[in-house]
């Protein structure tokens, strides 16, 4: 073979490889966005017949309409009755609320269980309590009966650096706070108001539907979380216990057949809603780098914490 052949023989095994290489990435490409198109459209493992429907709620709570639309679908379903899965810190006080209707409204019509895992906290139990009956383990963390408003204030930044906002508005109370300035007392009172109002809902949700004392309330409604072990003593939950225990009560106590099978009911937004994270998340999810994936939508999730506003329902740890 000349020389000449050789190197004609090298650029055509170039261009195969670049072909190749072209390909590869474009396989990738359409299974990224085949998995998009699945998840936007709510990629299911209902199955038709009776089943016992599992629903997650998981991460932070917004009372987005994806979730709503689920548990709606679920009440007009076949399945027997819902297993909500907890595993939330909480979130905004009006998602919270929204969830708690919806799952009401599934009650309605079959039973429902709530099970938690790690955490059911803040705007997870206001969730809880919409279920027929609430499961959790000894180690689980449930309660954080309280609201919260937080707000930076960068006044002392701003008087440090020479800056000052200036601005005109209708009445002093307009877009009060607005953390370029100090708060003035009347600005506290009206948002204290606000989480007044607020919290006094929240624990008469609790004490209607936990069948408590106004003595019982109050030592539970102090913002902190409980141990499973501690909060079936304050009637927080009703049973220790995860799944299989919620499915023999299912039996036991609604005549729902445990043998049916469990299927999950999933809403998953498109890659396109999902962020920079959540994408890059979903991606290394399809190739196989699972813990990689875990990271980041960790850190899409925390994101989404910290676009949170107004009146939240949240546990956390500062």
């Amino acid at each position: 073979m000349s020389l000449s052949d050789h190197m004609v023989d090298r650029r055509k095994l170039r261009r195969t490889v670049t072909f190749w290489r072209i390909l590869a990435f474009v396989a990738a490409g359409l299974a990224i966005f085949a998995v998009a198109s699945s998840l936007g459209g709510r990629g299911l493992m209902r199955g038709s017949g009776p089943h016992i429907a599992r629903v997650a709620i998981e991460g932070v709570i917004t009372g987005d309409k994806d979730t709503i639309s689920l548990l709606d679908e679920v009440a007009a379903s076949d399945a027997s009755a819902l297993i909500l899965s907890l595993e939330s810190p909480g979130g905004t006080t009006t998602g919270s609320e929204k969830l708690y209707d919806a799952i009401r409204r599934v009650a309605a019509k079959k039973p429902v269980v709530g099970v938690v895992g790690n955490l059911a906290a803040s705007g997870a139990y206001i969730a809880a309590l919409g279920t027929d009956r609430i499961f959790a383990s000894g180690n689980s963390l449930v309660g954080s009966i309280g609201v919260l408003f937080q707000f930076p204030n960068f006044s002392k930044l701003l008087d440090t650096v020479g800056v000052k906002m200036e601005e005109v508005k209708s009445s002093p109370l307009k877009a009060a706070p607005n953390g370029f300035e100090p708060t003035s007392p009347e600005a506290r009172a009206a948002l204290a108001a606000l989480v007044s109002d607020s919290f006094d809902w929240f624990k008469g949700l609790v004490k209607e539907r936990r069948h408590m004392s106004d003595d019982e309330l109050k030592a539970v409604a102090d913002g902190r979380v409980f141990t499973g072990r501690q909060a079936i003593g304050n009637k927080l939950i009703d049973a220790m216990g995860g799944e299989k225990e919620a499915i023999a009560w299912l039996e036991s106590e609604k005549g729902v057949d445990k043998s049916l099978p469990v299927r999950d009911w999933k809403k998953a937004p498109g890659l396109e809603r999902l962020g920079l994270l959540g994408s890059a998340a979903a991606a290394a999810r399809l190739f196989g780098f699972e813990s990689i994936s875990a990271a980041l939508q960790q850190q899409a999730e925390l994101a989404e914490t910290r676009k949170l506003g107004g009146l939240v329902s949240l546990w956390q740890i500062q």
